[in-house]
């Protein structure tokens, strides 16, 4: 773990770190908010998953998460979205598959199966790297993220209701097995048995019964991929319904999909993650 760069902001530091990934067999690139209660003591993580096209860099600079980390003294996790390199394979004609989107499954299919294993890198390998070398508190992290990463989050939490204090998410993809973009990326990394997709899709593990104690979503209702079939909450809110699995679904009326509506909520969701895991 090699730190590359460090820049100060609201008393801590964010900072940009490389190592070598023994689950995606590359080289990866992760940012780390630090609050200034870090200097002191060990404090809790948020892990922010991005979306489609993202690296780390998007969400840190964009997403003004940094502030109302440091109020609440949480630090905040900025992950990749997929491994990279020369030798990885990809679909450079493509933005949503391949580099830029790992859609956070464990990929079994050639080319993608010796390099794309973003569930293991986000759930096992990253908390343990940074647990172990970082001023964080062992086991108190939550999760949330955007679109591709929103899913990301909602499975991640829902098939680890222990490891994660709380789980929400910014316009997630809630039902991937039906959606396009789901349908692409699952099969091109999980193959054509749809009976395995459905470890990786929010929806279905809830009607097969994972529970968390509450998911927090916002979703814009001016927003293209809400409008497209992409995103289908509702699905996920009717599966919440039947399981009685707690859901607080918020469609924030004239709001779209980037990282202005984002940036609009951020400090109600780091609110809402440092409560939870200031309480566990």
């Amino acid at each position: 773990m090699q730190q590359i760069e460090s820049v100060k902001e609201f008393g801590g530091f964010l900072n940009r770190y490389t190592h070598q990934s023994a689950v995606n067999n590359c080289e990866m690139t992760f940012s780390v908010y630090l609050p200034p209660q870090a200097e002191t003591g060990p404090v809790p993580a948020l892990y922010f998953l991005s979306g489609l096209t993202c690296t780390d860099d998007n969400a840190r600079t964009k997403a003004g998460a940094q502030r109302y980390a440091a109020e609440h003294g949480i630090a905040i996790v900025f992950p990749d979205t997929s491994p990279r390199g020369d030798d990885i394979a990809d679909e450079p004609e493509r933005y949503d598959l391949g580099k830029g989107a790992g859609f956070y499954v464990n990929a079994t299919q050639a080319p993608y199966s010796p390099n794309y294993h973003m569930y293991d890198y986000v759930t096992q390998e990253l908390p343990a790297l940074l647990e172990a070398e970082l001023p964080l508190m062992a086991g108190v992290k939550s999760v949330t993220g955007h679109s591709m990463g929103g899913h990301g989050a909602l499975i991640c939490a829902l098939k680890n209701p222990d490891a994660y204090r709380s789980v929400s998410a910014f316009a997630p993809i809630c039902n991937p097995v039906n959606c396009g973009w789901g349908k692409g990326c699952f099969g091109a990394y999980l193959g054509d048995d749809e009976s395995t997709w459905a470890e990786y899709d929010a929806t279905e593990l809830v009607k097969s019964g994972a529970r968390v104690e509450n998911i927090l979503i916002d979703s814009g209702l001016a927003d293209e991929f809400y409008d497209e079939g992409q995103l289908l909450p509702e699905n996920l809110k009717a599966a919440c319904e039947t399981a009685g699995q707690p859901l607080e679904l918020r469609l924030q009326d004239g709001y779209d999909h980037s990282y202005h509506f984002i940036s609009t909520f951020i400090g109600e969701h780091i609110a809402y993650h440092a409560e939870a895991m200031k309480a566990a």
